[in-house]
């Protein structure tokens, strides 16, 4: 039993990680809140779901700031999208980045959109690879045996 409660302690401080580096806020809990044992993959659902729609809404900002004349409105569109849904889980970090980069489209700034666009993507890609690692080490959990720890509750601690 000693490696779940190593592996429950990892999970613990990687989560505590993940919000005092400002990756998740706390849409991430309320998203947990949601998961019990009727839905065990709520989470991850929801989640792989949110990395499908980002992939493709990057996909479409790069293709509309490509375009010869580009059309600021669409990039706007796409940009409010990303924020929403990343909003929609928590991800802080890409939320603020979409927060910006609505600000540098509002300009009509193509220069500065292809930066805020940059920007977006690294935050974006950086949470995937945390939240992946995330469910990693919930899945090591199980595999030994353990329970995933209850991240809300030791936050009231």
């Amino acid at each position: 039993m000693e490696i779940v409660g190593k592996l429950q302690k990892q999970f613990m401080e990687y989560m505590s990680s993940l919000y005092r580096e400002g990756f998740l806020d706390d849409q991430f809990l309320q998203l947990q809140k949601l998961q019990d044992e009727s839905n065990p993959d709520f989470v991850v659902e929801v989640v792989s779901l949110f990395f499908d729609d980002s992939e493709k809404l990057l996909n479409n900002l790069s293709i509309a700031l490509q375009q010869q004349v580009v059309d600021f409105k669409q990039v706007d569109a796409h940009v409010h999208r990303f924020k929403g849904s990343s909003s929609s889980i928590g991800a802080q970090r890409v939320k603020n980045a979409c927060v910006a980069f609505k600000k540098i489209c509002e300009d009509n700034n193509l220069e500065g959109c292809m930066q805020c666009m940059q920007h977006a993507k690294h935050e974006y890609f950086l949470v995937k690879n945390k939240l992946e690692t995330l469910f990693r080490l919930e899945q090591q959990i199980l595999a030994a045996g353990g329970t995933i720890p209850n991240f809300l509750s030791y936050l009231r601690c």
